[in-house]
């Protein structure tokens, strides 16, 4: 049993750290998942992209532009199936990738850095828009 937690800290938690904790965001999860996979044999990728979620209903989610943390794990014969571990999903439906790589770090959705002074306007807003192509 390993419930969700939102974290607004940077840094994934390491599978034992997650499990030892019994909670994790959903990079949490993805990491433990893609661990879990290969162990098995499989190849695991992490994606960093959005939740798209306009009924409010899915684990993590706080709006139809929610950042979001899965897996695809590699089938031969399927090819890159997409696993959302936070809200026990299979495939890519409300899953909106922005970037995948091995490692969870390399996935970052938002990274840098800001040099300025205290009165400057430290805010950031991401709209994200889903309309059929």
């Amino acid at each position: 049993q390993i419930a969700y937690q939102s974290r607004e800290t940077e840094g994934t938690q390491g599978p034992l750290e997650t499990l030892g904790r019994g909670f994790g965001s959903c990079r949490d999860f993805a990491v433990l998942f893609a661990e879990a996979a290969r162990t098995l044999g499989f190849g695991a990728r992490l994606v960093s992209g959005y939740l798209y979620d306009p009924s409010g209903d899915r684990v993590g989610s706080t709006g139809t532009g929610t950042t979001h943390a899965w897996v695809e794990i590699f089938v031969t014969g399927a090819g890159w199936i997409p696993f959302d571990p936070t809200n026990r999903l299979v495939g890519s439906a409300n899953l909106i990738p922005v970037a995948v790589a091995r490692k969870i770090d390399q996935v970052a959705p938002v990274t840098g850095g800001f040099h300025g002074t205290n009165v400057d306007q430290l805010s950031m807003e991401v709209s994200v828009n889903v309309s059929e192509a």
